[in-house]
């Protein structure tokens, strides 16, 4: 029987403004709730027992409520304030994680995150200590340098998602290093304190909203997933 916890340190720093809202776009409403209940919903069919610990700005503490609103019945979520930088909101989470765990990082505009992907980042953090969701590039790629531009091979190129998984006694001695600007992600923080990390197989359904024709593309991706069930 598996005796590790299970984390998942929910970040949501949006300000909604590439979104064009006044209420911040994990708030927004998406299938008649807010983004981040669905995100949350994910991990907990998931893993019915993992610990939700969702990091917020200071000044959006009291929007946690409408998050819990969505859910018929309570729910294990802690509530933790951000920092100046996704990397000090991050390391805020973590100081609600025990040892001998399993901890997810993920972006909390990603509602549309399966439990199945989910499930796969877990057990490849138990076997190898990390799962990185990647996917493939689908166009043609250049690199700019200067006025003139190059192609790179894209085979060669993966673009990253969350959630990261990590043990515990990988991402939290990680996370206790001096920030650096070079920290875009978790995975970036471990490999600076020297520990390799290990991508797996992500969703192209697993999208990060940022604009409104992102939560269009949601809306109608999640309709349709709710049609199939």
């Amino acid at each position: 029987m598996d005796k590790k916890e299970k984390y998942a340190i929910v970040v949501a720093g949006g300000k909604g403004v590439r979104m064009g809202t006044a209420l911040p776009k994990q708030f927004l409403p998406l299938l008649d709730k807010p983004v981040l209940s669905h995100t949350i919903a994910a991990f907990l069919e998931a893993f019915p027992d993992i610990h939700i610990i969702l990091v917020l700005p200071h000044e959006q503490l009291s929007y946690a409520q409408m998050v819990l609103q969505a859910f018929p019945d309570r729910i294990d979520l802690t509530i933790v304030a951000g920092g100046v930088t996704r990397y000090h909101s991050v390391q805020n989470g973590l100081k609600a994680v025990s040892e001998n765990s399993i901890v997810f990082v993920h972006d909390g505009v990603r509602p549309l995150v399966t439990p199945d992907l989910i499930k796969r980042c877990y057990d490849q953090a138990v076997e190898k200590g990390s799962a990185i969701p990647a996917i493939a590039v689908a166009d043609s790629m250049r690199v700019l340098e200067d006025d003139d531009s190059r192609p790179i091979g894209r085979e060669y190129m993966r673009i990253i998602q969350t959630p990261q998984a990590f043990r515990s006694e990988i991402i939290l001695p990680a996370f206790e290093q001096v920030y650096q600007p070079s920290f875009t992600d978790e995975a970036t923080v471990v490999e600076t304190y020297g520990e390799q990390v290990f991508l797996v197989e992500g969703e192209r359904g697993n999208l990060k909203l940022t604009t409104p024709e992102d939560m269009i593309i949601a809306e109608a991706l999640l309709k349709n997933r709710l049609q199939h069930e």
